[in-house]
């Protein structure tokens, strides 16, 4: 299996433009927002202020005697602490205001994804991997929470107390003592920048070699049963090695690479440590500084260097944040083939009349329906066969507007459906799909989703149509039995009766079944079409048929060779005109008797 993408892909540059795309989803609460930054300045500037209580609490106690206790300037001690105590609890409260402004971003940034990846066409999502959109609407959430949390309460303050701080060393205590401060800082985040930048090939090589090691392992433990027919735990083993082989190598560069990073970051810190405490060391010998002054600069540029510390990992993960960000807004990006006409019908069918006039639709250059005319009346079945590939299933796809026709027309009860809103022509469309997919949910939630709004007891009744009562009452907890991922813990028989209880249940005037009763066996299959036939009463139908056993009762079948209609007529006489239908039908009989 091939590792992620995700550390495939080119290492991502920094693009600031992605906190313009941020900025709307952050103004709901510009009131919290601004009394986040105001504690943010507040905490700032007590931190600052920190060192100067020192200062002046050493300069008191080396100017008291020895022992004597009451000299020493408790209001200071008290006001050291009180400060201490302000800048913890403003930032709490920074914390806790601004966390409300980000989770509400990420729910609303989020929904917004999630609702324009519903509104984008079937060919966007045949064409892109589900577990992809899920990682990068993740990834992008992520990213949207590490960004604000590290730029609001890490970067900025940061930058915001360098600057106080420089201007401070240089009014009061000299140019040399701000230009030591700036210099060391300035080399420390460009070497940061760089290393973070060389390390980043090994941080991906590591990542990939884990994904790669632990995909051999899972691969081959999930296919045990054929490993020991073969005989090649031996053969598994060597692999699962060489894939472990190559992530030791892979950690062990990573390792390396953090070891010189974080090297040359505590050797930026010694130095401008050791240079500026050796500066104020000779001012304070020659009596042109305190020994609070020689305390508050040590403690200014320990406050300085310690969020430095992390700044190769912020600026890394910074990074990927923005990359995951843009990402995430390029899906919103995605624009649909397939939308809304200006003030769209809101249409509620009346009749059901169907009619394909002159339908011709081409996908990649491939003619796939051409020229097909037909009209299903109100309360009529009409059939549609042909062999595979016809366009039969084509059809059931134009006529929901998952795509749009190439020319011609669809139009029900005499309206085009373009110019319907989808919302009211997939309203007034009930469908049995093929391949019937359900919710990892319990059975009841899941024919209910055909109308979430039904009762019980109307779940009840389709149960019985659809003939699912005697395989509700096997299941362990009845309908609330959860039917498990795709609904795996069920039968192709038994998905598909809940796919037709679910489309019973929507009630609308057209029914649509795509191969409805492809996977029930005979017993099952005579069942069921006893009660699509009692539940199609008053509805239009159109069926999709490869069995043409169960559509002999149909007041008319179509049938399709090649995207265009080969003949059509009544089951009889179909077979009486010895044409293609009837080619197909002495074909299935001949197997079935077989």
């Amino acid at each position: 299996m091939r590792p992620s993408a995700y550390f495939d892909g080119p290492i991502e540059k920094l693009n600031w433009k992605v906190l313009t795309l941020l900025w709307p989803y952050l103004l709901e609460f510009k009131g919290r927002i601004l009394l986040a930054l105001s504690c943010l300045v507040v905490a700032k500037l007590a931190s600052v202020g920190m060192p100067f209580l020192l200062k002046d609490l050493v300069d008191g106690l080396d100017k008291s005697h020895a022992g004597a206790l009451v000299a020493v300037p408790i209001g200071l001690v008290l006001a050291y602490g009180g400060t201490r105590l302000l800048m913890s609890i403003t930032g709490e409260i920074r914390d806790t205001l601004f966390g409300r402004v980000t989770e509400r971003a990420i729910r609303r940034l989020g929904l917004a994804v999630f609702e324009h990846l519903h509104r984008l066409d079937l060919d966007f999502h045949l064409e892109r991997r589900t577990g992809g959109l899920s990682r990068d609407i993740e990834r992008g959430t992520s990213g949207v929470s590490f960004l604000m949390r590290f730029m609001v309460f890490n970067i900025v303050p940061t930058l915001l107390e360098i600057g106080l701080v420089v201007v401070i060393f240089f009014v009061k205590y000299g140019w040399q003592f701000a230009a030591i401060t700036l210099v060391s800082v300035l080399l420390y985040i460009l070497f940061s920048v760089v290393a973070t930048e060389w390390r980043t090939t090994y941080v991906r090589d590591a990542a990939k070699a884990d994904s790669v090691s632990n995909t051999r392992a899972i691969d081959s433990l999930l296919n045990y049963e054929t490993v020991k027919y073969f005989n090649n735990e031996g053969y598994e083993s060597r692999h699962y090695d060489k894939a472990l082989e190559t992530w030791e190598v892979a950690k062990r560069n990573n390792r390396l690479s953090l070891f010189a990073l974080n090297g040359g970051q505590a050797v930026i810190i010694a130095g401008a440590m050791t240079a500026m405490m050796a500066l104020a060391a000779v001012n304070v010998a020659d009596d042109k500084m305190t020994l609070g002054d020689f305390v508050l600069i040590n403690a200014f540029m320990m406050q300085l260097f310690m969020p430095l510390n992390f700044l190769g990992f912020v600026y890394r993960e910074i990074r990927g944040a923005l990359a995951n960000i843009e990402r995430m807004f390029g899906l919103l990006d995605e624009t649909p083939k397939i939308v809304d006409r200006c003030n769209p019908i809101d249409f509620d069918c009346p009749r059901g009349e169907i009619r394909f006039e002159q339908v011709a639709f081409n996908y990649d250059e491939r003619d796939i329906i051409r020229d097909v005319s037909f009209t299903i009346a109100p309360g009529e079945k009409v059939a549609v066969v042909g062999d595979s590939g016809a366009g039969k299933s084509t059809l059931i796809k134009l006529l929901f507007r998952f795509y749009d026709v190439s020319s011609g027309r669809i139009l029900i009860d005499g309206v085009d459906i373009r110019d319907m809103s989808m919302e009211s022509l997939r309203r007034n469309i009930a469908i049995v799909p093929q391949d019937t997919v359900l919710f990892n949910d319990s059975l009841l939630e899941n024919i209910r989703y055909g109308r979430p709004d039904a009762s019980d007891e109307e779940v009840r009744d389709v149960i019985r149509h659809a003939h699912l009562e005697q395989f509700v009452a096997s299941l362990p907890g009845g309908w609330d039995t959860r039917v498990g991922e795709r609904g795996l813990k069920l039968s192709g028989g038994e998905k598909q009766r809940v796919a037709i209880a679910r489309a019973m249940l929507k009630g609308s005037p057209i029914l649509v079944f795509d191969e409805a009763t492809s996977s029930l066996d005979s017993r099952s299959e005579k069942a069921i079409l006893d009660a699509l036939k009692e539940v199609a009463v008053g509805h239009t139908s159109l069926v999709v048929a490869h069995r043409l056993s169960t559509i002999v009762d149909a007041d008319r079948i179509v049938v399709l060779s090649q995207g265009q209609i080969a003949e059509q007529g009544t089951h009889d006489n179909l077979l009486a005109a010895n044409g293609l239908y009837a080619r197909l039908w002495h074909i299935q009989h001949d197997q079935k008797m077989k």
